[in-house]
């Protein structure tokens, strides 16, 4: 084969002419699909390595309505947990032979442009960590055979499959472990504009303190703190009038202003009271807090969305499935095993 010049990008007819093969054998040798000789595609590739060419997945997307981007909608990725799940979903998409494209979005009116951005991008599939897909653009996206999964999101949608943490577990795990720690008045702390998945901890771990034999009506204080965060926590830990033996929160941030908070009323668990947080960030084992709190499996939680996309894009017309991953409760400093 002689070199051939080319000029500005190079393209799939640039190889086939270097290589000496039409323009349908160079997207066969590139794409794994229909027949080849190995000889051929040898030198289809060799030919590619030498004038530098790239796959334009993006382009194939659009001749075949698909391309090799998985679309990624995220909010508040400063918060640790969100975080640590984008990074897992970021390695679980790569792992498959695809590309994010991730939008950060700061309130949920931003959603419907974003959908409508990956139907123009002909993504293979989105994900939704946050914001609650409008139902029309959910059925656009089905229409167009875009499927759709969202992670710690309410199955609302017949259309959308859900993975998520298994709230309900961990909240019975809490509830026990605050229970045979020998606790007799509990704490709730949730944001009060809460998450789906903060409603769902809150109350299954009412419920598992009841199914207990706890009177929830006169022995547990529902605590709402004022905002987001660590800086909630903080918040209604100064606060508080009077400090429940156990208390559950409904993430980790939460959890460690609340532990700095009465750290200031010189109050300490698990010395005053039990501590049990949610999402097992990097920052609950810090030696300042040594939390005790529920560990989501984030590499599942992505490996799972990244599995519900395939399934649907098989099946598009199946019923929607609730996927829920286990949890797992780590004893540290805030409320240790019971013994």
């Amino acid at each position: 084969m002689k070199p051939r010049q080319t000029r500005g990008a190079v393209t799939a007819q640039d190889v086939a002419a270097l290589a000496g093969v039409s323009r349908a054998v160079v997207s066969r040798a590139f794409s794994d699909s229909g027949s080849i000789s190995p000889d051929t595609k040898t030198r289809v590739l060799a030919a590619a390595a030498e004038l530098g060419y790239q796959v334009n997945f993006l382009a194939q997307g659009l001749n075949r309505q698909r391309s090799q981007l998985i679309g990624v909608v995220v909010a508040r990725i400063g918060d640790p947990f969100r975080s640590a799940l984008l990074e897992a979903l970021l390695g679980a998409i790569s792992q498959r032979g695809y590309q994010a494209l991730v939008t950060e979005l700061s309130d949920a009116s931003g959603l419907e442009t974003t959908l409508r951005r990956f139907m123009q991008y002909r993504v293979s599939g989105v994900v939704v960590t946050s914001g609650q897909p409008p139902e029309a653009i959910v059925k656009e996206c089905v229409q167009h055979q875009i499927p759709v999964v969202g992670i710690n999101r309410p199955p609302v949608c017949a259309a959308v499959d859900t993975v998520c943490s298994d709230n309900a577990q961990g909240a019975a795990l809490a509830a026990a472990q605050l229970c045979d720690a020998g606790c007799q008045r509990f704490g709730w702390l949730n944001y009060q504009h809460s998450t789906w998945a903060g409603q769902q901890r809150g109350a299954a771990f009412l419920a598992a303190l009841g199914a207990r034999g706890v009177s929830v009506a006169t022995h547990v204080t529902r605590l709402l703190a004022p905002q987001e965060g660590y800086e909630g926590g903080l918040a209604a830990a100064l606060s508080l009038e009077t400090l429940p033996d156990g208390i559950f929160c409904a993430n980790a941030q939460l959890a460690c202003g609340f532990l700095d908070g009465m750290r200031r009323l010189g109050k300490t668990a698990p010395r005053d009271f039990h501590l049990i947080g949610f999402d097992n960030t990097p920052q609950t084992a810090y030696e300042a807090y040594q939390l005790t709190t529920l560990d989501q499996d984030v590499a599942t939680l992505a490996a799972r969305a990244l599995a519900a996309l395939a399934a649907r894009a098989q099946q598009p017309g199946s019923p929607a499935r609730v996927d829920r991953v286990p949890v797992t409760l780590l004893h540290r400093r805030t409320s240790p095993r019971v013994t």
